[in-house]
């Protein structure tokens, strides 16, 4: 192939990445629709289990033969998928859906946007990654705009310390899949959809003794017919068809540059969540949603600089 075929590739693919990794993020952006919609039409942690196990039937037929072949790889690692399907999707998802009862979906969205400075922290602490002044910079300016989105932009309640408890377990919810992310250092060289066929298998799992507390605790709400709609547009969109978006998009252009991608996800939860819910979108939620991105940015550009 000559030098000018290639470079007309090039492109191309770039562009087929982008539309990959937007559809991704939008998918995500969506969830947090779906989580204050699911309210009151199925109860959390059924909710969590009946949405992998959407998509372990789907994957039963796309990821099959990947998972045979990759599964010499995959066995002496059961222990760890089992902890990080457990860590990353069933801790995420059940905080996630849990806090959507008492939060807004635009806090939800602009909560989420800390993850890759929670990642950024986790690889400080437990790989000692070095880090610079912009980082710095950038990892304080995301506190800020979580702090001010936990206080509700009020200066009252940050001094009382009242933070909404949906805002909480969001942030813990973020804690979590930023755990799981950092982790992914260890993952085996195998296929992305084995490796997620295994983590799906590890969240259904998990997710059961927490169906059998919410059983015991009077909690289960079986999904009503707004609720099987929502399990099955969660199940395909930001879990399945959003993942292999994501895996797609990741092999065009790298991760390095697929991540930056994933600060969509609070821009795109917030636009829904005021067409679609109504919901305020208020003068700190703006501010919120600057200084999470911009922390986001300062960061990426000091690890560029590094």
């Amino acid at each position: 192939m000559s030098n000018s075929s290639a470079s007309s590739l090039a492109p191309n693919s770039s562009g087929r990445a982008y539309l990959f990794l937007i559809f991704t993020t939008l998918c995500w952006g969506g969830n947090a629709i779906f989580s204050r919609l699911a309210v009151g039409e199925v109860s959390p942690m059924t909710l969590v289990m009946l949405r992998w196990s959407g998509v372990i039937l789907l994957l039963l037929v796309f990821a099959r033969r990947n998972v045979r072949r990759d599964w010499p790889l995959l066995r002496p690692k059961l222990g760890f998928f089992f902890l990080w399907g457990a860590v990353g999707f069933t801790g995420f998802n059940s905080l996630f859906y849990i806090a959507a009862h008492t939060t807004t979906a635009v806090n939800i969205g602009i909560l989420q946007g800390s993850i890759p400075v929670f990642v950024f922290l986790g690889a400080l602490v437990f790989f000692k990654t070095p880090i610079n002044k912009s980082q710095m910079a950038g990892v304080a300016l995301t506190i800020i705009g979580v702090i001010t989105v936990g206080a509700g932009g009020s200066f009252e309640r940050l001094a009382a310390l009242d933070f909404n408890m949906g805002d909480f377990l969001m942030i813990i919810a973020c804690l979590l899949y930023a755990g799981y992310t950092v982790a992914l250092r260890f993952k085996p060289d195998v296929s992305a959809i084995s490796f997620f066929t295994m983590l799906a298998g590890a969240a259904f799992l998990s997710t059961l003794p927490l169906l059998a507390g919410e059983i015991l605790l009077g909690d289960f709400q079986a999904p009503t017919l707004t609720g099987w709609l929502l399990i099955g547009a969660i199940a395909v969109f930001p879990s399945f068809l959003a993942q292999l978006s994501f895996i797609n998009g990741v092999t065009l252009i790298g991760p390095g540059r697929a991540g930056v991608f994933v600060n969509l996800v609070p821009i795109f939860a917030s636009i829904m969540a005021v067409i679609f819910l109504n919901e305020p979108f208020e003068l700190y939620h703006g501010l919120s949603l600057l200084l999470v991105l911009g922390g986001i940015w300062l960061a990426e550009r000091g690890k560029k600089t590094a």
